[in-house]
């Protein structure tokens, strides 16, 4: 068994236009201040990191990994949630969804999803720059207006939905494939890739790509209510990342699962800082420790109630505490007679 690094943390929830939150440099000594070991990296802030520059070019990469390293921190993994999800967006959100990508392609759909495919090529090189071996990303969406199916989907609209969702992420996961890094799709709600129903099907259309894999985030699957422990044991074997983020579901006379259009307060599944909510944290950590996870437990903050320093100061010592240091022994070593195949038998009656 391995035991996960840890703690982590991502920044793109801490960023700001103040210190220590406003570059690299001092957001990096902020988290190490107060007890994190590794940072996730947003690449699409500029403040943080040049995902193009970092792509074409080792020596800013170094740079960037220096000043990190410099803090007394790793780099856990890059991400492209933003861009990830402009693989694929349906035009009921095009207006939505532009705000994530440069104006030069707003009103252009076309060119949008070709800017974001470059920008995961470019994640991926830079990923193998910054000596990564998994990144994390979204998958997009083409199908989810028609997730709760009123009226019914027509005949052969989620295999076609899943095709053309494939036949999007094959070349940026061949890519990544070049360069020796796991695509780690969140799975999300507002994604193609919301449960584990939804990954299959893209894997059995990317013809179980080697790269297409998992970042792990519970706090999803609370608001869904799926079972999050049991996702582990299937689908152990392609979890490359975990986001340690909390949540919380209280169901009501007059609110459930959509949320009734409230906000994030008064829903009844809400995200929740560390602790504060419903996650069994101590079964997952069990768990990922005995499938042999040897990733980072990167805190994502996302708390709709407490203040996001003290839900950082709070988060890193949670991981640090959950974090199994797996044991090299088995426990009733002392008992144990040796091996002896000729007992064995004997044992058996052979």
């Amino acid at each position: 068994m391995k035991t996960i690094k840890g703690p982590a943390i991502f920044l793109a929830q801490f960023l700001g236009d103040e210190p220590p939150f406003n570059s690299l440099k001092s957001i990096c000594e902020w988290a190490a201040g107060i007890g994190f070991k590794g940072v996730q990296l947003p690449s699409w802030d500029s403040r943080i990191i040049d995902l193009q520059k970092a792509a074409e070019s080792k020596s800013y990469a170094d740079e960037v990994k220096g000043i990190v390293n410099e803090a007394g921190l790793e780099i856990t993994e890059l991400s492209t949630h933003l861009q990830g999800q402009l693989v694929a967006v349906h035009p009921a959100y095009n207006e939505m969804f532009d705000g994530f990508a440069p104006e030069s392609v707003h009103g252009n759909p076309k060119a949008r999803t070709e800017w974001a495919v470059n920008q995961l090529k470019y994640a991926a090189k830079a990923s193998q720059h910054l000596g990564l071996t998994a990144h994390a990303t979204f998958s997009g969406a083409l199908l989810w207006h028609t997730v709760y199916p009123w009226p019914q989907r027509p005949a052969g609209l989620v295999e076609t939905g899943f095709k053309e969702l494939a036949n999007r992420w094959l070349p940026i996961l061949n890519a990544f494939d070049e360069v020796g890094v796991d695509v780690c799709y969140e799975i999300h709600p507002g994604e193609d890739l919301h449960d584990g129903a939804t990954f299959e099907m893209f894997l059995e259309k990317t013809g179980n790509h080697p790269r297409a894999n998992l970042l792990y985030d519970p706090s999803h699957f609370v608001l869904q209510q799926l079972d999050y422990l049991d996702y582990i044991d299937i689908y152990h074997e392609r979890i490359k990342m975990f986001h340690v983020k909390d949540a919380e579901f209280n169901p009501t006379g007059r609110s459930g699962v959509y949320g009734g259009y409230q906000d994030w307060v008064n829903r009844p599944g809400r995200f929740r800082s560390l602790g504060d909510g419903h996650v069994d944290f101590s079964s997952i950590f069990s768990k990922l420790s005995q499938y042999d996870f040897d990733g980072w437990a990167v805190m994502e903050w996302e708390c709709c109630l407490k203040h996001p320093e003290d839900g950082a100061i709070e988060g890193a010592r949670f991981i640090e505490e959950h974090i199994i240091r797996v044991t090299e022994k088995a426990f009733d070593d002392f008992a144990g007679t040796g091996a002896n195949e000729e007992l064995n038998r004997k044992i058996l009656g052979l």
